[in-house]
């Protein structure tokens, strides 16, 4: 019987990871976004923002109990400690919610589910795929591409830089690594071949 074949993707912020799963869900993938989901279990109310409001104060929140996003992240990202404080925090919330979209996506046999996680290592996201693509780019290309992303000044997108762990950190432990600096359609066509080459051996195996 085939089964779905999961692959997550992950790297450091701006290092083109999107890229990778648009080509990838232009493919006929179902994409599960790690950041979508944060922001599904962070709506006001929410167990996870309170838990929130509670290491990081409750001057995050804004007066209809919704998180102030700059505020968390100035805080969030102000040093190691405070951001494994927020991982341990929001991870199971994401973790749990990402299960729920698996299962949706399984029910609907997709041949790909790609989960798009920053984290995926450090949430133990890792552990729901079958295969992981890491995506790298130098420190100076990512920086330019988080403030254009995002709006930000040099000193804040240094700032999320220096919060996440080296480029070897990913690429030690994926099982393929994409250069995120690459043009679109030369990363599309490597994910599509390494994608396709999963699914001929899945379907092997599952045959045998």
């Amino acid at each position: 019987m085939k089964r779905s074949l999961i692959i997550g993707v992950t790297g450091q912020t701006g290092a083109g990871k999107s890229t990778v799963c648009d080509a990838m869900r232009k493919n006929g993938a179902a994409v599960i976004n790690a950041d979508k989901v944060a922001r599904e279990v962070m709506t006001a109310g929410s167990p996870c923002v309170s838990a929130l409001a509670k290491a990081f104060g409750e001057d995050i929140l804004d007066s209809q109990g919704a998180i102030i996003r700059p505020v968390l992240a100035e805080r969030a990202f102000a040093d190691r400690h405070s951001t494994d404080m927020l991982s341990s925090i929001t991870h199971p919330f994401i973790i749990s919610k990402t299960q729920e979209y698996i299962h949706e996506f399984l029910n609907k046999h997709y041949d790909v589910i790609v989960f798009d996680a920053p984290q995926l290592f450090e949430s133990g996201g890792d552990s729901l795929c079958d295969k992981v693509i890491a995506v790298t780019a130098p420190e100076d290309v990512r920086k330019c591409r988080i403030m254009r992303r995002d709006n930000i000044d040099e000193k804040s997108a240094m700032q999320r830089i220096c919060a996440q762990h080296d480029s070897r950190y990913y690429t030690d432990r994926a099982d393929l690594v994409i250069d995120g600096t690459l043009p679109s359609d030369k990363v599309a066509d490597e994910v599509i071949k390494y994608t396709e080459r999963l699914l001929s051996r899945n379907n092997e195996e599952n045959n045998v």
